[in-house]
């Protein structure tokens, strides 16, 4: 699987994004998608995931309310809608895919995650 993350810019507080990541390579409604961040001298950071099924999606509490994860299965794609962004969201944003045969996200570490994007940064200023 190979993940291409796109999407991000610089934005002032308050305002919108819509991140995306293909995935090619393997049947995608299989695997869990998921968004992490980094924000500079911080460490990788949970923000949110999906499962095969869009009601299955679970949100880090720093972004619940402000960010919607979504999949088109017919492209292969996984949306992150980032709204009300604040200047503490500036990072740089990964995609990452977990191999299932459930279908359903059973974890938010990264280390469970097997396929990573190469990353978007997503700049906020105040």
């Amino acid at each position: 699987v190979q993940l291409q993350a796109s999407g991000g810019g610089l934005v002032q507080a308050g305002g919108s994004l819509r991140l995306s990541c293909a995935a090619s390579g393997l049947a995608f409604n299989l695997l869990v998608m998921g968004w992490f961040r980094q924000a500079p001298g911080k460490e990788l950071e949970f923000v949110a995931a999906i499962g095969n099924s869009v009601m299955d999606a679970v949100y880090a509490d720093s972004v619940k309310g402000r960010f919607t994860i979504s999949r088109d299965n017919a492209k292969n794609t996984v949306y992150l809608r980032v709204n009300s962004l604040k200047p503490e969201d500036t990072a740089v944003y990964y995609c990452a895919a977990r191999f299932t045969t459930s279908g359903v996200v059973q974890s938010t570490e990264g280390e469970s995650y097997d396929r990573w994007g190469q990353g978007t940064l997503v700049t906020v200023s105040s």
